[in-house]
C-alpha cells in the first residue's frame, strides 16, 4: 500500500528491535576512523536562506540540479547529509554502470568527459570535479545538514528545516536523496520493497530464487551438517520459501564498494571493532564444501569480485549484506547509524576473516592479503569508502510508475527526460532452505533491449501531495525497473532534467505538474540530453 506520512523518529523502540533485524545491527560498535552522523552542530543563531532552488541530497543527481538551476539564471542552494558530495561515484563506484554508453547526454555526458575517462577513474578525482562544477556554477553547498521537517502550505512545501536550526526557503525543491527522505516527510505517496508481479503485469519482480550469484554447488545450512535440530547458521533466514513473484518490504542488499590498492603501497585491512568469526559460518562452509573448486575472485565464481581499484559483491555469500539493509530507508536517523555501522563490521570483517582466519584455506587468504586500503583516498576513514551503497530506498508512487514494461520496450513514455539503458539488476534479498540447502534470494539480471526513456511524470508527485517537489533518484518505479534505471550517470542526467523543468515552471508560474513539456524537451535537447533513442550508424567496412 503507498504510504503518505513521514517517518516518526523512535529510537528507543527502533533499537529495542534491532536484534529482529540482525544481530550484527543490535551489536553494532561505532568503528574507528569512521564519522558518526551524531552529534549534530547546531547553528550559532537561527538562519533562513532563500533561494530559486533548494535541492537536497549530494547524489549525482543532487549537484546536476543545483548545478542546472543556475545555469537556468535561478538562485539554488545544495543541503548535504554528511561532508561529501557525488554520492557514490565519489565514494568507491568508480567502474560505472554505463549501460548504452552513446545513450548518456546532458550533464552526465559532461561530467564523464571532463574526468577523461567515462570509467575506471578514482573516486577522489570525481568529488574534486563535481565540487569544481559546483564552484564554477556559483552553487553554495551546505554540508552536514539533516532534514528534520518540511513546511508546507497546502500542496506546496515552502521551507525545509534541519537538525541544525536552519531553515531554507525556495519556490522549488529537488529531493535528490537515494532514500526519498524530504519526499516522504512532504506527505508525498511512496513504496519500499518489492512489489508483486501482479502489481503491475511484470515478470521479474517479487520473491525470486536466483540462478545467478547462486551457490555453485550445495550447502548444508545447519550448524552442524545435515542435522536441522542445530539450528541455521547466521545470514539464512528461517521462513519457508514462498511463492515467486510475492511482494513484500525487503530491498535489494547494500554494501561498500571497495577501492583497493596493493597491500604494498597501501593501509592494511582492519580488524573491526565487534569482529566475531561466527557471523562467516555460512561463507566458511561454502568455501570448504568443495576444497578443489576453482574461486576465481570475479563475477563468474566470487567469492567476491576483488581486484586493485572499485570491487562489487560477486555471489550467494560476499560483501553484500543480506538481510541487513531492508530497515534503512524508513529507519530514523540513529537507527540508520547502527545499520550502517553493521555494514562496516560485517564488510570489514569479512576481509580480515578471509585473510587471517586459520580455517580458511591458506591458498585464498594469500590472495586476500594481497591487497590494502588505499592511502590517497577516504582519508577521514582510513581509506574506506564513507558512503554506504543505498542500492533502493523509497520509491515514489506518481501518476506515471516506470515498470518493466518501460525497459522492455512494451510501453514508451512520451515525456522523455532522458533515456536509461542498464540490465534490470536486483540484488539479493534473503538466503532460504530450500530442499536441505541453502539458496540465495532476489538476484534478478535481465537484459534491456535498447535504451529507453524515462518519463517526465516518474520524477514529479501526484499534483495533489505536492505541486512544488521533483524526484530524479527515488522516482516513480516498480522495484524491477528502478534496478535498471539506479545508475549513478541516469541520476545524474535525470537532476539536471528535474532543475531545467524547475526553472521553466518558475518562470511560467505554473506547478511541476503543469510544465509545458514541448518547451521542456526544446531546452534539454539544447543541453545535449537524449530523450530518444536512435542507434549510432553501423561502421562501415574499410576496402
Amino acid at each position: 500500500m503507498p504510504r503518505t506520512r513521514p517517518v516518526i523518529a523512535w529510537p528507543a523502540v527502533v533499537l529495542a528491535l534491532a536484534h529482529l533485524v540482525h544481530p550484527l545491527i543490535a551489536q553494532s560498535t561505532p568503528n574507528p576512523g569512521l564519522r558518526y552522523y551524531y552529534p549534530v552542530p547546531a547553528a550559532s543563531e537561527p538562519v533562513t536562506h532563500r533561494v530559486d532552488v533548494c535541492v537536497y541530497g549530494g547524489t549525482p543527481a543532487g549537484v546536476g540540479a543545483a548545478i542546472q538551476a543556475r545555469r537556468m539564471g535561478k538562485t539554488s542552494m545544495l543541503a548535504v547529509f554528511r561532508r561529501h558530495v557525488g554520492g557514490l561515484t565519489s565514494s568507491g563506484l568508480t567502474a560505472v554502470d554505463l549501460g548504452k554508453k552513446e545513450s548518456i547526454g546532458g550533464m552526465a555526458a559532461e561530467f564523464l568527459d571532463r574526468m577523461g575517462t567515462w570509467s575506471g577513474f578514482r573516486s577522489g578525482d570525481a568529488e574534486a570535479t563535481f565540487r569544481s562544477m559546483l564552484a564554477e556554477a556559483g552553487v553554495p553547498v551546505a554540508f552536514e545538514h539533516r532534514l528534520q521537517s518540511v513546511e508546507k502550505t497546502g500542496n506546496r512545501i515552502r521551507a525545509l528545516v534541519f537538525e541544525n536550526g536552519v531553515r531554507i526557503e525556495a519556490r522549488m525543491f529537488v529531493d535528490a536523496t537515494y532514500e526519498g527522505d524530504l519526499l516522504a516527510r512532504a506527505g508525498v505517496s511512496y513504496h519500499v520493497g518489492r512489489e508483486s508481479n501482479a502489481t503491475y503485469g511484470e515478470k521479474f519482480n517479487g520473491y525470486f530464487i536466483a540462478d545467478k550469484h547462486q551457490f555453485r554447488f550445495p550447502v548444508d545450512p545447519y550448524r552442524i551438517p545435515g542435522d536441522p535440530s542445530s539450528g541455521l547458521l547466521p545470514g539464512i533466514r528461517s521462513e519457508p520459501p514462498r511463492e515467486r513473484g510475492s511482494g513484500d518490504n525487503w530491498v535489494q542488499a547494500y554494501n561498500f564498494r571497495m577501492w583497493l590498492t596493493t597491500a604494498q603501497e597501501g593501509l592494511p585491512l582492519p580488524k573491526p571493532a565487534g569482529y566475531d568469526p561466527d557471523t562467516y559460518a555460512l561463507l566458511l562452509r561454502y568455501l570448504t564444501t568443495r576444497p578443489d573448486f576453482d574461486w576465481d575472485w570475479k563475477y563468474r565464481h566470487g567469492p567476491i569480485k576483488l581486484n586493485l581499484g572499485d570491487c562489487n559483491n560477486a555471489g550467494p555469500v560476499s560483501t553484500d549484506f543480506i538481510g541487513g539493509s531492508s530497515r534503512w530507508p524508513e529507519a530514523d536517523y540513529a537507527e540508520r547509524e547502527k545499520i550502517f555501522q553493521a555494514h562496516v563490521t560485517y564488510q570489514q570483517g569479512m576481509m580480515w576473516f578471509l585473510a587471517h582466519d586459520p580455517a580458511v584455506p591458506a591458498h585464498l587468504s594469500a590472495f586476500v592479503r594481497k591487497f590494502g586500503l588505499p592511502k590517497d583516498q577516504f582519508e577521514e576513514t582510513g581509506g574506506w569508502p564513507h558512503e554506504l551503497y543505498v542500492r533502493e530506498g523509497r520509491r515514489m508512487i506518481s501518476d506515471y510508475v516506470m515498470t518493466e514494461h518501460d525497459c522492455t520496450g512494451r510501453r514508451q513514455a512520451e515525456d522523455s527526460v532522458g533515456l536509461a539503458s542498464y540490465t534490470m539488476d536486483s540484488h539479493h534479498t534473503s538466503r532460504v532452505v530450500v530442499n536441505g540447502v541453502v539458496m540465495a534470494e532476489g538476484n534478478v539480471e535481465e537484459r534491456v533491449p535498447r535504451p529507453y526513456p524515462v518519463s517526465y511524470r516518474s520524477i514529479v508527485p501526484q499534483e495533489a501531495e505536492c505541486a512544488n517537489l521533483f524526484v530524479p533518484v527515488a522516482l516513480s518505479s516498480s522495484h524491477i525497473a528502478f534496478g535498471s534505471i539506479r545508475m549513478e550517470p541516469v541520476f545524474l542526467l535525470l537532476g539536471q532534467s528535474a532543475a531545467t523543468a524547475a526553472s521553466q515552471a518558475i518562470d511560467a508560474g505554473v506547478s511541476v505538474q503543469s510544465v509545458d513539456y514541448a518547451r521542456l524537451r526544446d531546452r534539454l535537447l539544447a543541453d545535449r540530453q537524449k530523450l530518444v533513442w536512435t542507434p549510432p550508424p553501423a561502421a562501415t567496412a574499410t576496402p
